[in-house]
Formats: C-alpha cells, sequence, structure tokens
C-alpha cells in the first residue's frame, strides 16, 4: 500500500474542487487504499495555509467548516514523530516539513504540485508525484 505525503498545496486543490484528483486521493485514503502520513508540525501548516482568509473566501468554506474538515483528516492520517530533521534540503521552510514527515514516515511518495521543489527527495527514495499520477499508482 502506497505511504503518501501531502504537500498542502494538494489539500487547498482538493477542498476548492471535488472533481480533480487531489479530492479523488482524499477518497481513497478514506477507503483505506492508500496512507497518509503526517507529522505535528506538517499537519499544523495544514491548518494554518487552510485557513487562511483567501483560501476560505475560494473554497466557499467557514473556518468551522475547515476545522471539520481537519478532524476528518487527522483520523485518516498515520501520525509521524520527527526522530531526525534532514535541514537544509529544499529551499522552502514549508517544503522541509513535507520531506522531513515523509522520510521519517518511511513514505512512498510525495505528493505535489510543486515537483520541482522536492527534486532532493529522490536521494532518501521517495518519488515525487503529482496527484494524477498517485491515482495511477493507487488504482
Amino acid at each position: 500500500m502506497l505511504r503518501l505525503a501531502l504537500d498542502t498545496n494538494v489539500l487547498i486543490t482538493a477542498r476548492r474542487s471535488r472533481t480533480g484528483a487531489s479530492n479523488a486521493l482524499l477518497r481513497v485514503a478514506d477507503e483505506r487504499k492508500c496512507l497518509l502520513v503526517a507529522s505535528v508540525p506538517l499537519f499544523l501548516e495544514y491548518e494554518a495555509v487552510l485557513c487562511r482568509a483567501e483560501h476560505l473566501l475560494a473554497s466557499h468554506l467557514t473556518r468551522q467548516q475547515v476545522m471539520g474538515f481537519l478532524d476528518y483528516l487527522a483520523g485518516l492520517i498515520t501520525p509521524v514523530k520527527l526522530h531526525y530533521l534532514w535541514r537544509p534540503q529544499l529551499g522552502d521552510v514549508a517544503d522541509e516539513m513535507v520531506l522531513e514527515t515523509a522520510i521519517n514516515g518511511r513514505a512512498n511518495c510525495i505528493v505535489t504540485f510543486n515537483t520541482r521543489h522536492f527534486e532532493p527527495a529522490i536521494r532518501f527514495g521517495i518519488d515525487v508525484i503529482r496527484p494524477d499520477e498517485a491515482m495511477r499508482r493507487i488504482r
């Protein structure tokens, strides 16, 4: 079973559209066809970004609805303890959280729309793929 670390941009896209691969990933995770991994710092990043005014407006959701979604997401996620920090590997601190979670959580893949940002993940044996590729691998 694939173990996936999701970049925050995948969750933003999943909340904005129910028809795309990002949203489909959450549905297959709910069906236990893949495992999502996240650390506490990464999950806090999810919350901070999803609750930004521009994302609430674009997704037509209230903060309370987003918090409900995050409660649901927390039930899907396999928690990851960060035993080792691998910084610096990437140019963005938020991206570092995704990479560290993927490494410590033994993820097969990082799922993101910014694949170029995560090229160093390959050194750790972690594929960097887009949501549509993740869906193809799951099916």
